[in-house]
């Protein structure tokens, strides 16, 4: 039989983890000594340290190996629980490369000074377009996908031509966190039906529509955002209706977000006085 430190040593781990996990119940001494109160640990006992140390490793938390050690789990129910934690791992990896996604735009942004580039902003006159639009309430402004799948399903069923670019017109006052209201339209070409969350309709003609265009990422929108909010101030303008995002290049005709072009328009009108 080996003393504790001892047989942490033998197993590469520290005296305080056997002692954690002796008080979880997970790996408790094979005696203790009632005179010292050492504790001593057996040979016979490393095998189900290294199944410790192996479930922590792919991540289980000391919990759930307790669960699966001390409650004599068949295999049928510790495959479940592995295939769950894939999940989850998964899962968790997928917003990993996201966030290492976003990180990768902004060193790029600041290495190219992309951060201080300048937007022009110009004024348009926008002609009235017949479109097929779904308005419906998303839980962010990136979650729009299911909706422009259900518009161009609708589109697609009824023989209609949809006629570049695509937009979203998103109808809040202001910037939200969440619950979202956004439309996203298809200007089409042909006959088309209603149904109960898709309309046929003609967007009105604006006579002034601030413009600007972004090239790059949506994760870097805001700067065009930015740029035109201020323009839109210093040139004493006020938004008078619903701002819009028309997509002129994405992830259709290509796959380097840094190639995508995107339009961003504000109906305005000039402040008096």
């Amino acid at each position: 039989m080996f003393k504790i430190g001892d047989f942490a040593r033998l197993n590469k781990v520290t005296v305080k983890t056997l002692r954690h996990y002796d008080g979880l119940g997970l790996l408790q001494p094979e005696k203790i000594d009632s005179f010292t109160g050492y504790r001593y640990y057996s040979a016979s006992q490393m095998p189900r340290l290294n199944r410790i140390l192996s479930l922590k490793d792919i991540g289980f938390s000391l919990d759930e190996i307790a669960l699966i050690l001390n409650k004599n789990m068949d295999l049928e129910q510790i495959r479940t629980l592995l295939e769950l934690k894939h999940l989850e791992i998964l899962d968790r990896v997928k917003n990993e490369q996201a966030r290492l996604s976003r990180i990768e735009t902004f060193i790029k942004m600041y290495k190219q000074e992309e951060y201080i580039m300048k937007y022009d902003i110009v004024l348009k006159e926008i002609e009235p377009v017949r479109v097929a639009a779904l308005r419906d309430t998303i839980p962010t402004y990136s979650e729009q996908g299911h909706l422009w799948e259900e518009l161009a399903g609708h589109i697609e069923k009824h023989g209609a031509k949809i006629v570049p670019p695509c937009m979203i017109i998103y109808h809040d006052i202001g910037y939200k966190e969440e619950c979202v209201d956004a439309e996203v339209v298809e200007p089409i070409d042909g006959d088309l039906p209603d149904t109960k969350r898709i309309k046929i309709k003609k967007l009105e003609s604006v006579k002034e529509m601030a413009c600007v265009i972004h090239k790059g990422s949506y994760q870097t929108l805001h700067m065009a955002y930015n740029a035109i909010s201020k323009w839109i101030e210093e040139n004493k303008y006020e938004i008078i209706g619903p701002q819009r995002e028309l997509y002129l290049k994405g992830e259709w005709i290509t796959s380097d977000q840094d190639e995508f072009i995107t339009e961003i328009q504000f109906p305005v009108r000039k402040i008096n006085g």
